[in-house]
Order: structure tokens, then C-alpha cells, then sequence
């Protein structure tokens, strides 16, 4: 049974951020953006990030050439849903209602975001 991706800090989100717009990239290309100057010590934290990530079975890494290509394993929605579960656990008793309720109520929602809403709504009957 596969493990469950754990959460990611906030140095590592900023990588998975990065896989989600832009995946396949090298550890390199990851660095050039998140630190521009390139310093070796950058080169450095960009690899402990990661092995942990790695370590975390949140990304993926492609060892098939010189420069390994890394790979998101778990999506955007994915993670954000796995956050707003622990979130709901610690302070709802595990109820997601008051974070949709505070979600569609704080904003006023596009046509297209209202009809997804519904769609999934409809689909849970």
C-alpha cells in the first residue's frame, strides 16, 4: 500500500509550487528560480529539499540522465485537499461545512465556480 504524502514546509511548497507550473525541472533549474544568485550553499539547501520531499513521496526523480528530472507525485488539489483535512480535524471535529461555508460566503463566486460547486454538490447525493 503506497504511503500517504505527508506535509510539505513552506520552503518545500515553494518547489512543489514550481513542479506544478513547470514539471519535468532540474534541481537546477528549481534553484535558478527560487534563489537567483547561485551560490553553492543554494545548491546545497536546493538538494536537502529534495531528498526530503523525495523522502516524503511527494515528488518523483528521473535518474535516467545526467540531470535528474523531478516530478510533482502528488497534485495541487491533492495536497491542498490532505491541508484542509488536518486543518478540519483540529478544529471542526473533522467537519468541512464551516470551511465551505466561510469559502462560498466570503467572496462573491463566478457562474463557471458556482456550477463546478453544484456539480460536485449534485454528485454526492
Amino acid at each position: 500500500m503506497p504511503r500517504k504524502p505527508q506535509a510539505a514546509s513552506d520552503a518545500e511548497l515553494a518547489i512543489l509550487k514550481l513542479l506544478w507550473d513547470d514539471e519535468p525541472l532540474t534541481a537546477r533549474e528549481i534553484r535558478e528560480v527560487l534563489y537567483p544568485c547561485g551560490t553553492t550553499s543554494d545548491h546545497g539547501t536546493i538538494q536537502k529539499l529534495l531528498q526530503r520531499l523525495e523522502k516524503k513521496n511527494l515528488i518523483s526523480r528521473d535518474s535516467s540522465s545526467f540531470a535528474h528530472l523531478i516530478r510533482a507525485k502528488v497534485s495541487r488539489s491533492e495536497m491542498a485537499g490532505q491541508q484542509l483535512e488536518k486543518l478540519a480535524e483540529k478544529l471542526t471535529e473533522g467537519s468541512l461545512v464551516p470551511f465551505i461555508m466561510h469559502a462560498v460566503g466570503s467572496r462573491k463566486l463566478k457562474p463557471k465556480e458556482r456550477k463546478e460547486i453544484r456539480k460536485l454538490l449534485d454528485g454526492h447525493k
